[in-house]
């Protein structure tokens, strides 16, 4: 299966000079709260606050995007394979595992504001190069990017705008567990493009949450 980012729409307002994309969360509140009346009591609800969102899931965190993890694929022998068609402004990743050698490589898709009739809608992919998984050790952040980073990493956009032409992708990934078949982590990453019909005009998206990647 191969994951690729095609064209879609023409909407030229929707590209900024290098400004954060990042999706809207909604607070959530909740009346009639119950205030502690005793230092011993005020004592445990701190500790039960920073049990709940201190760390017991290293792959979620207050104030992640909220992509829709579409599609995810590992490979144990493979290579990130990216081709570009200036023709048509379109770049697309897939894994190739039909060379031989490579190492572990992987590739997921995020789809944001899916809701029908926004137009603002995108999808975000990802591909990752961990050479050897079994050498990354848990809860460690790796620099993801072009080198020196520890693993290379490439992305492309999908959204109702001109055409992207992917420069780097920048950040961190963070593996939490390592089965047979399933990879489990975290991505912090800004994902940086460049209009391909306005060379001038760049924009950032950003990827903050957990991957899932399945053999």
């Amino acid at each position: 299966m191969n994951l690729q980012s095609s064209r879609m729409g023409v909407r030229r307002d929707h590209a900024l000079a290098y400004r954060r994309r990042r999706l809207r969360a909604v607070p959530v509140s909740r009346p009639g709260v119950t205030f502690f009346r005793t230092q011993a009591a005020r004592r445990l609800g701190v500790a039960l606050v920073l049990f709940a969102g201190g760390g017991c899931d290293p792959t979620s965190r207050a104030g992640d995007t909220r992509g829709y993890q579409s599609a995810a694929r590992w490979e144990w022998h493979g290579r990130v394979v990216v081709r570009q068609d200036s023709s048509l402004g379109m770049t697309r990743l897939s894994l190739d595992t039909t060379a031989g050698g490579g190492g572990d490589v992987g590739l997921v898709r995020y789809d944001f504001n899916p809701a029908e009739g926004e137009g603002d809608e995108y999808s975000l992919t990802i591909a990752l190069d961990f050479g050897r998984v079994r050498d990354l050790r848990q809860d460690v952040p790796y620099s993801i990017g072009p080198p020196p980073a520890r693993i290379p990493a490439y992305g492309t956009v999908t959204c109702f705008c001109g055409p992207m032409k992917p420069d780097s992708v920048r950040g961190t990934f963070l593996l939490a567990t390592r089965g047979l078949r399933q990879i489990t982590g975290r991505v912090d990453a800004t994902l940086y493009f460049t209009e391909w019909n306005s060379p001038a005009r760049h924009v950032t998206y950003s990827l903050h949450q957990r991957i899932d990647l399945v053999k």
